[in-house]
């Protein structure tokens, strides 16, 4: 962690002295959100497609100091906005030096707090800590504790000669100790409801109880949760005054288009090869073509992170293949995307009956986002030179072992060529392999089309007429 500058104030005089006034998490964030608007700053970076539906709306909840749930299935960014919270706090906070709750200097909570306070005043040690610090994530797990969320009494403590009565005596758990902070809880529907129950006085009365104690404590948390929605019927819910204690619910939701897309998948994939845009739309379209699917559980959702796999999984095969022929660059081609469905197809949830089917679903499915990116990319170009061309002999092969030299070297000089590597985004300067992934593009439409035939065995196929 970045060591806090040396100018700031030590002791709670000098901090007094500076001018500083203490501001609830809620009322940071707001000041903070207001600022970055008003100064044009994204305050949600890494946040793609939420611009005009779901961001307008946390927005609003914060400024209104919410407590906020996201709703929405798996894999839709839910986590990834929570985390940006942090980034709208201060980059530093003053807290009183070895307390055990992040207390402000000049708003001690605890009674050991207070009488340190009391005994120093002025002298009171002040230390600061970062942002990042002061967001607390938990997952909710059906073993999930009142003692880890609230706190208990810690046996050691009372051994050590304190009464049971002391408050002194309690080991805090997860939400005191992110006193001045976030609190994200994710899946909120797996706590059991009894643990949930432990949750109403923080979020209403902003103090806790724990086992005998009630402990007036004015916390100052923000928290936030994500739930998906079918698990309110299938593994939990969340109870309805907790839900009334939630100020916003907030639904998000996929990706609206095939840019929005593309850009997530840009933005998380780690690929090991170069997949072009076109491949990319493919697989953004086969993703988008899944969440409409009657055979697909929608329940369940499609997740995003489905399409980073894909993206994944074709740069792979690419960097194989490359491996394989010497070629170099390694560059992604349709070829590549014969890996998908099978390595993919148990990141899906498919309807009842669907069993011993699912390869040919995705196969089926994957090819129409192949035909509908050609459309896309080369609507109004005229390929018939490219259909005679095979027709008139010029096989072409591609497969694991055909270096895109190769696939160019079958077709003879056609002017179409470089209109289809233009469309594709490349030029006719380009690598092979870039020029070759464009132009095969155009021969598995003009196949899917039934314009050419594909003849396939184990390692190579052979468009033909």
């Amino acid at each position: 962690m970045t060591p806090a500058p040396e100018n700031l104030p030590r002791t709670a005089g000098a901090l007094r002295a500076a001018g500083h006034l203490p501001r609830s998490i809620k009322t940071e964030i707001h000041d903070n959100l207001l600022a970055a608007l008003r100064e044009g700053r994204n305050p949600w970076p890494g946040i793609v497609g939420f611009d005009r539906t779901v961001l307008p709306q946390f927005e609003r909840a914060l400024l209104a100091g919410h407590d906020v749930v996201l709703l929405g299935e798996r894999g839709q960014g839910k986590t990834r906005l929570l985390r940006t919270l942090a980034g709208l706090l201060d980059e530093w906070t003053p807290v009183i030096e070895g307390s055990e709750l992040a207390e402000h200097p000049l708003e001690p909570i605890t009674p050991g707090s207070r009488r340190r306070a009391a005994e120093l005043g002025d002298d009171l040690p002040v230390t600061w800590l970062h942002r990042d610090q002061r967001y607390t994530e938990k997952l909710a797990t059906p073993d999930t504790s009142v003692g880890d969320l609230i706190g208990d009494v810690d046996p050691v403590k009372v051994a050590e000669g304190r009464s049971l009565g002391d408050p002194e005596t309690i080991h805090f758990g997860l939400v005191p100790r992110a006193h001045r902070g976030i609190v994200a809880i994710n899946e909120l529907p797996d706590l059991a409801e009894r643990i949930q129950v432990a949750l109403l006085n923080v979020m209403e009365e902003r103090d806790i109880q724990i086992r005998g104690y009630t402990l007036r404590l004015p916390l100052d948390v923000l928290l936030v949760a994500t739930a998906n929605p079918e698990d309110y019927t299938n593994r939990g819910r969340i109870i309805t005054p907790l839900k009334d204690r939630f100020g916003a619910e907030i639904r998000t939701h996929y990706p609206l288009t095939v840019a929005a897309e593309v850009d997530v998948v840009r933005q998380e994939a780690n690929l090991v090869a170069e997949v072009g845009e076109p491949l990319l739309e493919v697989l953004a379209r086969f993703v988008r073509n899944l969440r409409e699917s009657t055979v697909v559980d929608q329940r369940s959702g499609v997740s995003a992170r489905f399409a980073v796999a894909a993206a994944e999984t074709v740069a792979a095969a690419a960097l194989r293949r490359a491996a394989l022929t010497g070629e170099h660059p390694a560059v992604a081609r349709p070829v590549d995307l014969e890996a998908v469905p099978a390595v993919l197809r148990g990141k899906i949830e498919f309807e009842p009956g669907e069993e011993g089917r699912e390869t040919e679903h995705l196969v089926h499915l994957l090819r129409r986002a192949v035909a509908e990116t050609a459309r896309e990319r080369f609507g109004g170009l005229n390929l018939r030179p490219l259909v005679e061309a095979v027709s008139n002999g010029h096989l072409v092969a591609t497969g694991e072992r055909v270096p895109g030299a190769d696939l160019l070297a079958a077709l003879p000089e056609l002017p179409v060529l470089h209109e289809v590597a233009q469309r594709a985004g490349v030029s006719a300067t380009d690598e092979p392999g870039r020029i070759a992934a464009a132009v095969e593009l155009a021969l598995e439409s003009l196949y899917l089309a039934r314009q050419l035939a594909k003849d396939s065995d184990d390692a190579t196929t052979v468009y033909g007429p």
